[in-house]
């Protein structure tokens, strides 16, 4: 029989929806570019890399086609051998970069309150790994000062997959951006900057930075003798005008996300059940996404039960990550290094609650009363929804 009672929300809220502010100068830009014939690597992707660099504080920046990409340039151009360590708890775009280049995977765990890369669970990873690749998980970022000691005491690059973290900052003010050999920033719809697709490199050494623009160019330097195994990673012209016109107005859409992500925050704290990641003191998460861990017992219903609740009243959640990438059918080959209770338990029991900087406040206050009722009505059932 058909439920015909009326939803919470008439309409689907979604889980992201990119903030991108259409205007004149917009058209007329794209109009140029189009009419002009150059529509990669020209004055506004140079434009696009000078106003990032200025804005992150790094020395480098290399535009790319996509986060992906950028992973993959980069790891093929410090030449490394052997496997590289990663989380498990992570979008599966992190392990593919890392396969694609050629290197073997050693899964680790997280940090059960940051569900960033544990350091302590780097460390028996180690010994006979090429490099670590952490990630700013939803925009967190990773504990980088002891991860750097692990990598600089075996002689072994620290890189980041930032692809959440345009914007956040780490517990010393600094943006992320600057740590590690080189980070990697997604600008795809979802993301806090977007530019349609498209990803950044940043780095503070100038000779990589030199090699990952020929490395873009299939490792063609200009005179068709490619001087490596490189590709096509080339941003496109519009790409690059929409991240010079988006970084205009980025710092507001920020605090507009922060806010936001805080007043979610407030609304659910202390609801039994319920937890939300930990943002490092000092530090900021630029909130790619929100996650909230969901305690059964203490609930009243799993997370899948909440998740299915939810999505009765047309509110979209999405499962990260679920499953974790050692649990994903193309990673079940890999071998099992060590243990990862952290990641299986996250992978199990979070979700992400919809936002994005446009998002009308009075939005998350619905859905807060919405999670709250719902809780309200399983303590009343005494019992737990599975």
């Amino acid at each position: 029989m058909t439920d015909l009672s009326p939803r919470r929300f008439p309409e689907l809220v979604p889980m992201a929806r990119p903030t991108v502010e259409a205007d004149a100068e917009m058209e007329l830009a794209i109009k140029e570019i189009l009419q002009s014939g150059m529509l990669t690597n020209g004055r506004y992707v140079r434009e696009f890399e000078e106003a990032a660099g200025a804005y992150l504080g790094v020395g480098h920046v290399v535009a790319v086609s996509s986060c992906t990409t950028g992973l993959m340039l980069v790891l093929r151009c410090l030449e490394l051998t052997g496997d590289v360590v990663v989380p498990s708890f992570t979008f599966m775009a992190s392990g593919h970069a890392i396969d694609w280049a050629g290197h073997g995977i050693r899964f680790a765990d997280s940090d059960p309150r940051t569900w960033t890369l544990d350091p302590d669970a780097v460390a028996p990873l180690l010994p006979g790994a090429a490099a670590v690749l952490g990630v700013h998980t939803f925009g967190v970022p990773c504990d980088t000062g002891p991860l750097r000691e692990l990598c600089d005491s075996r002689g072994i690059p620290l890189i980041f997959d930032a692809a959440h973290g345009f914007g956040s900052r780490y517990p010393d003010g600094s943006m992320v951006g600057g740590n590690g050999v080189a980070e990697v920033f997604s600008l795809s719809p979802t993301k806090t900057l977007s530019t349609g697709e498209g990803g950044l490199i940043t780095t503070n050494d100038a000779a990589l930075a030199a090699k990952l623009r020929m490395a873009r160019e299939y490792g063609n330097p200009g005179d068709y003798d490619s001087r490596f195994v490189g590709l096509n990673g080339r941003m496109t012209e519009v790409s690059g005008f929409m991240g010079v016109h988006a970084l205009k107005r980025f710092s507001h859409w920020l605090g507009v996300r922060r806010s936001l992500a805080e007043h979610y925050r407030s609304r659910l704290d202390g609801l039994p059940g319920l937890e939300f990641q930990t943002v490092p003191e000092g530090a900021a998460s630029s909130y790619k996404d929100l996650g909230i861990r969901v305690d059964a017992t203490r609930f009243g219903m799993t997370r899948d039960a909440l998740a299915e609740r939810l999505g009765r009243e047309n509110v979209s959640t999405r499962k990260y990550f679920s499953p974790a990438m050692h649990q994903q059918t193309a990673y079940r080959g890999v071998p099992a290094v060590t243990e990862l209770p952290v990641t299986e338990e996250l992978a199990s029991s979070m979700i992400t609650l919809p936002l994005y900087s446009h998002m009308p406040a009075r939005v998350v206050d619905e859905i807060c009363d919405l999670i709250r009722e719902i809780h309200a009505t399983a303590q009343k059932a005494g019992g737990r929804a599975s």
